[in-house]
């Protein structure tokens, strides 16, 4: 059975107000704020129907109504008003864009950053494993006698840097024409099929350059084996506790330590749909085994066109999602206008501007 114009509208009054104040919310209160034309009586009515179709509860007789997670998942599918970001909010995007970033990971950070910041909830950032990152350019510069770092530039951005050791007679012309055989070796190979035949790489390399050879790869190798990549960025841990829902403390407990076990956010963060945004709502096994009662809300990030990770928010299925929407599409497309990757040039430092929309809500 499909639900009326009317009774969506006093569903999503009764979405709305409990988003905005934790309260049950009734229907003198729906007339006063939403629906003046219609009698009070007509709205119990309405109330006491999209109740039976498992839309809303009733914590006591005397009480108002809360939204189920169906009423949720209906509310963000079809309900949930669009909104732009306003200037303040703008204002921390740009805070967090407009300035250079040089690793590939940072992208997904700064995306966590600002979600969390602008929503109030704590924010996740799930950041694919690189193996199919293109090398573009490799770089190798002398810092002190004994000392150079290497830094390797991709078509997703630069990966981490990493100093060599150098014997004390080298010049900077021998690093350039390092980096340039390196960058010749490695141009064009992807991550994941150096790693899987490294010899038929080393076999084209000069003796002189074995040192720096055999650093490059324990680099692919560290993202290959997740060993100093950090696949899982949170950010405001502590927001969640600031949510009404957790003021419980045996549900407070569960959630953070949820949170505290990162590697079990990973299936839930990871996106199969061609969606670019997703959301998960419920309780225990309506997204996993054992997790607390919670909505996640994530959305894909893309730059040139190659997926670098998930980010998006986890908090209360009383959460606003009309501005979670809002901040996790407006950086999604903040993040897909960022350059792909660009010959290092100078420091080796690959420089991301973003050009930041103006379009706000006042």
């Amino acid at each position: 059975m499909g639900l009326t114009g009317r009774k969506e509208k006093i569903l999503q009054a009764v979405v709305d107000g409990y988003i905005e104040n934790c309260q049950p919310v009734s229907s003198s209160e729906i007339k006063d704020k939403h629906l003046p034309a219609l009698s009070s009586a007509t709205i119990r009515n309405e109330l006491a129907a999209l109740e039976e179709m498992g839309y809303l509860t009733q914590p006591h007789t005397s009480s108002g109504r809360v939204p189920t997670a169906e009423a949720y998942r209906l509310y963000v599918e079809k309900l949930m008003p669009r909104r732009k970001l306003t200037r303040s909010e703008l204002k921390i995007v740009k805070r967090y864009f407009n300035k250079k970033i040089t690793e590939l990971d940072d992208v997904l950070k700064s995306t966590a950053k600002v979600i969390s910041e602008i929503t109030n909830l704590t924010s996740v950032a799930y950041v694919q494993n690189p193996d199919d990152a293109t090398i573009q350019n490799i770089r190798i510069v002398k810092i002190t006698d004994s000392s150079a770092l290497i830094i390797i530039v991709t078509n997703l951005g630069v990966l981490k840097d990493a100093s060599v050791s150098i014997d004390s007679g080298v010049t900077d012309e021998y690093c350039d024409q390092a980096s340039q055989f390196m960058t010749g070796a490695f141009a064009d190979h992807k991550i994941s099929e150096i790693n899987s035949q490294p010899n038929k790489i080393v076999k084209q390399v000069k003796k002189e350059y074995e040192r720096v050879f055999s650093t490059i790869l324990k680099i692919f190798k560290s993202y290959a084996h997740d060993d100093n990549f950090s696949d899982i960025v949170l950010e405001g841990s502590a927001k969640i506790l600031e949510q009404p829902e957790y003021s419980n403390l045996k549900k407070a407990k569960a959630m953070l330590e949820f949170l505290d076990a990162k590697e079990e956010l990973v299936p839930v963060l990871q996106n199969s749909d061609d969606m670019n945004i997703t959301f998960k709502i419920g309780k225990d096994n309506e997204i996993r085994d054992g997790m607390p009662e919670c909505a996640i809300v994530t959305a894909t990030y893309n730059i040139g066109g190659v997926t670098v990770g998930n980010a998006g928010v986890i908090g209360p299925i009383r959460m606003d999602y009309s501005k979670v929407f809002s901040v996790l599409d407006y950086l999604s497309k903040t993040v897909q206008m960022l350059p792909s990757g660009e010959s290092a040039q100078g420091d080796g430092a690959v420089e991301y501007i973003s050009p930041i929309p103006t379009d706000t809500d006042e």
